[in-house]
């Protein structure tokens, strides 16, 4: 019996201990794995690139695509995810607010300019009187949306809103535009439906537009939204330091990564480094 007690007790140490490695990056930087979740484009792009420099330190990058932008969040704070790189501190704080999640950031990496993009309309100069023009609906990324309307002079919001705004704090709309709230990822697929649409720079990469080709209008690269909506990566709380995801930032912020956003993206992506 006390031969058969000894062995569940091994059985059971040898279980907890696989338990407590599971889901997570390995504090030993050599020989370590890091799962990182990440938006199609352009961070699994970017990605890729990190990896192959990580590989050369023994680390092994593993990158899982996600298509929205609650999941990756969710499996950082459950551990399914070492980290993930797909979001900006504003949108990261209001989830973490509303989730009672525990992510951070560890890295400021690049910037997409918001871009408004033609549909029915063609041109800013002939948009109609009761135009539709589509934003996204979650809360940090229409306000940025509208505050590049505002910056164009097709409306004007109440004082004071900046970065929390929504349709319900435009104070002046001369053109009568019907502001149509949508799903960040559906703003491309329903472009031929509305005069225009404000879309994210991630969404508009994935449907082949670039901010500084195709959008008749972006936000200023010195703006102040361009600060405020850089692209970070994040972490659960507490792993911070861990040494794997120390490398992972400082090959993200790489030579080879800065020249592959240049040349693959030109404008549609900025590196911050």
């Amino acid at each position: 019996m006390k031969k058969i007690l000894n062995v569940v007790l091994v059985l059971t140490l040898a279980v907890a201990l696989l338990a407590g490695c599971a889901g997570t990056a390995s504090k030993n930087q050599k020989g370590s794995t890091i799962v990182v979740g990440a938006s199609i484009t352009p961070h699994a792009e970017v990605l890729k690139v990190a990896k192959d420099i990580l590989a050369k330190k023994g680390i092994e990058l593993k990158i899982v695509e996600f298509t929205d932008y609650v999941q990756p969040n969710l499996n950082v704070e459950s551990g399914e995810l070492d980290a993930n790189y797909f979001q900006h501190k504003p949108y990261l704080d209001q989830f973490n607010k509303d989730n009672n999640t525990h992510i951070v950031s560890v890295a400021a990496i690049h910037y997409e300019p918001f871009g408004i993009y033609p549909g029915k309309t063609k041109s800013l100069d002939a948009l109609p009187d009761g135009a539709v023009i589509s934003v996204p609906n979650d809360g940090t990324n229409e306000a940025r949306a509208l505050m590049l309307l505002e910056d164009l002079g097709l409306i004007k919001l109440k004082e004071g809103t900046g970065f929390t705004a929504t349709i319900l704090d435009i104070a002046e709309n001369p053109k009568n535009l019907q502001i149509k709230e949508l799903e960040a990822a559906q703003l491309t697929l329903s472009l031929q439906d509305v005069d225009m649409a404000v879309i994210n720079g991630n969404y508009a990469i994935q449907a082949g537009l670039n901010a500084s080709k195709d959008a008749l209008a972006t936000e200023d690269k010195d703006s102040e939204a361009a600060q405020t909506y850089a692209n970070i990566l994040c972490v659960k709380e507490g792993n911070e330091n861990n040494p794997a995801i120390q490398e992972l930032v400082k090959a993200l912020k790489s030579e080879e990564v800065k020249k592959f956003m240049e040349e693959k993206y030109q404008g549609a992506v900025v590196p911050l480094f």
